[in-house]
């Protein structure tokens, strides 16, 4: 067996039981372009450590599991010539097996999380059920790994391009407990509500700390924070729906399916937003990085 490589202060953090946050990093390699990637990965990690947690950084270089990236392998991840892979959990195998370099989507990051002993992981956006899965049986294998992985995965909800309650009834059925940060209402990525309901509310890290630790007395399954982005922060919902119709109309007309659709849909948010959704995007990271931090050191 491969096995996964914690930085020294990683391993340190998890062997005294002190608390850690990991983080993905396909936002960074293929969500962020480049210079902005980099300036968000350290952002991301000082927040982090600014709220009392060590951060974890995880992605697959040379075929090796890496669980606390340095500062040079950052530098490798968010270079504009990374060429790395998209790696979900299905592909972490094959990645490791044929020595290739990845990015780690939230199911592969809650993966190697939990096997490195991490158990707070923020992110995003989760993946969810497709528009047309009914047809395409395209569903996230973020859902899957949630039933499967005990891990808290704090977010923004999901984009508003899946279909929102199909995703949430996927969740129910995982018995996957869907937490709503100070709101009543699922977030939908750029936006603070996409008019659904969250099944419960909490409203301090000390909530989510208690769910949490309850949960994990009966059940393997992960938990899902879902935290707005900041209200600051919120994309404009005429100019959101406006992108978001551009944006499928293209995905249509190019006919892309599979994992290809949202980093052709944030492409166009990103490029035809002026920079709007970037920001937004950034904040909400920042934010759900902050709010993790809090809880893992409420469960340590």
């Amino acid at each position: 067996m491969t096995p996964i490589s914690l930085s020294g202060e990683v391993a340190d953090a998890v062997n005294s039981g002190r608390p850690v946050v990991a983080l993905e990093s396909t936002i960074l390699s293929h969500g962020l372009p480049p210079g902005r990637n980099r300036d968000v990965a350290d952002r991301v990690e000082r927040t982090v450590r600014d709220a009392g947690a060590v951060p974890a950084t995880i992605a697959v270089l040379d075929g090796r599991p890496v669980v606390g990236l340095s500062s040079a392998e950052l530098d490798r991840v968010c270079a504009a010539d990374a060429g790395l892979d998209k790696l979900s959990l299905r592909d972490l195998g094959p990645a490791v097996g044929l020595r290739r370099s990845g990015a780690t989507t939230v199911a592969s990051t809650s993966a190697l999380a939990h096997a490195a002993g991490i158990g707070v992981f923020a992110t995003g956006g989760l993946g969810g059920v497709h528009v047309g899965a009914a047809e395409s049986w395209d569903v996230s294998a973020d859902l899957g790994a949630l039933s499967r992985i005990p891990t808290l995965v704090v977010c923004s909800g999901v984009k508003s391009v899946l279909d929102i309650p199909a995703t949430l009834e996927v969740l129910e059925t995982a018995s996957v407990p869907v937490l709503g940060y100070r709101t009543d209402d699922f977030p939908a990525f750029y936006l603070r509500s996409s008019g659904h309901a969250v099944p419960w509310r909490v409203e301090d890290p000390a909530q989510v700390a208690a769910v949490v630790s309850a949960h994990r007395c009966y059940s393997g399954s992960g938990v899902l924070l879902a935290n707005p982005v900041p209200a600051e922060s919120e994309m404009d919902r005429e100019l959101h729906d406006r992108l978001l119709a551009e944006g499928l109309e293209l995905v249509r007309g190019n006919q892309v399916s599979g994992k290809d659709v949202t980093p052709v849909l944030l492409e166009h948010f990103h490029s035809a937003s002026g920079g709007v959704s970037l920001d937004a995007n950034e904040a909400l990271v920042l934010s759900n990085a902050r709010l993790a931090a809090q809880v893992a050191v409420e469960l340590a």
